[in-house]
């Protein structure tokens, strides 16, 4: 049986009957399209750090209509009526950057900061932030495309304060949050956060017998056995607010009950987002070593999602590459409840089924560090200076209160 994709494009008689099924939000991109271009610039012309757009479309078209279907399955994805609605905006500021993470009980949606970035004077010399949002408030403005300064931005004042915090997830009724650390003196740590107020927080971690992390990036649960994932790139030292590595680049795994602290993953570049699939079976794991910041572009680094097998015994073995990423680099990563993968990239949020190949975008123009699905049907994208609602058919697996 022909694909809704094939038929679109291969025969024409089909192509009324199949525009129909198209949701007015989105368009079919042909990925054999961009097989062959004409002209194919040197990697100093293009390479990582451009946007692509493929032939014929602009990047206006490609923005009017984000929702891009490279695979029929994507359809199942988005549902009939996908809607993308901007919530919020800074000039320069990097306010929706990363850890963005779904409260059930509030209904709210919190994310945080960028920490290192200049135009946010954050990482060495004062923290980055954590915020947040009512969902209610955001599927109230959601019809209208734009509602930048309709829905409003809390600042969330932890007690203590959660140091340059950067991922996040569910746990047991709370949140807990990465932090990258500070200078010499304020180490990287897991912290667990009350997300209602006085939003009081406790320190899970922050040393690996005695040796500080290096600059705590994302965590994760895992549905099967409840622990705690996260990885430990350098970022920290590469924006300067801390200081040079003592560790490998590595993928941790925490036990709360019993204390067990042990290394799952390692011969990483920058290993930064971490995921589950649905059952818990496999643990996905960016690399985005194409990236050092300050120290520029290596543009043969990772910029790589990998895939391990997650063993009974909460072990990672059987590494492989699911997905190379471009343009950017894949950051933030999430499954749905089918086990299709998403990750933040350069042109918005990229989704590939779990044979990993890609079927489709929500296409920004713009780089999402992360998102988080908010339920069944609800996603908020942190896209940097902007912040994103999105309304699709998907569901996410974020843990809830299960352990």
């Amino acid at each position: 049986m022909l694909s809704l994709f094939l038929i679109s494009v291969l025969v024409g008689e089909a192509v009324s009957q199949v525009s129909c099924t198209i949701p007015v939000q989105a368009q079919v991109i042909d990925p054999r399209n961009s097989l062959v271009l004409d002209n194919v610039l040197p990697p100093a012309q293009f390479n990582a750090t451009s946007l692509f757009l493929p032939p014929g479309l602009s990047l206006a078209e490609a923005t009017a209509k984000p929702f891009h279907i490279y695979d029929d399955s994507f359809l199942k994805v988005i549902g009939s009526s996908p809607k993308l609605t901007l919530l919020a905006q800074s000039a320069t500021d990097p306010l929706y950057h990363e850890a963005v993470v779904w409260h059930p009980a509030t209904d709210e949606v919190f994310f945080v900061q960028n920490a290192g970035a200049a135009a946010a004077g954050t990482g060495l010399n004062k923290s980055a932030i954590i915020e947040k949002i009512s969902l209610a408030d955001a599927a109230a403005v959601a019809a209208s495309g734009n509602a930048s300064a309709r829905v409003e931005v809390v600042t969330v004042d932890t007690q203590p304060t959660v140091i340059n915090p950067n991922g996040a997830t569910n746990y047991r009724g709370n949140l807990v949050f990465t932090g990258e650390g500070q200078g010499n003196n304020i180490a990287p740590a897991l912290y667990l956060v009350n997300p209602v107020a006085p939003y009081n927080s406790t320190v899970l971690v922050n040393n690996f017998f005695g040796r500080q992390f290096t600059s705590l990036n994302d965590v994760a649960v895992n549905p099967r056995n409840g622990e705690l994932y996260f990885t430990d790139p350098d970022y920290g030292y590469v924006q300067a607010f801390r200081p040079l590595p003592g560790l490998p680049a590595q993928v941790y795994r925490l036990n709360t009950d019993t204390g067990s602290l042990t290394v799952v993953a390692d011969g990483f570049d920058k290993p930064n987002g971490v995921t589950f699939s649905p059952d818990g079976t496999f643990a996905y794991v960016t690399d985005t070593g194409v990236q050092s910041v300050n120290y520029g572009l290596n543009l043969s680094a990772p910029s790589t999602i990998y895939r391990y097998a997650v063993d009974l015994d909460g072990t990672f073995s059987s590494r492989k590459t699911f997905a190379y990423v471009s343009p950017g680099f894949p950051d933030g990563i999430h499954c749905d409840t089918w086990g299709n993968v998403y990750s933040g990239t350069a042109d918005g949020i990229q989704v590939w089924n779990p044979a990993g190949t890609l079927i489709g975008k929500i296409f920004l123009g713009t780089t999402s560090a992360n998102f988080r699905f908010a339920g069944k049907g609800r996603m908020v994208i942190a896209a940097e200076t902007k912040l994103y609602y999105v309304e699709l058919a998907a569901e996410g697996v974020d843990p809830k209160d299960q352990f």
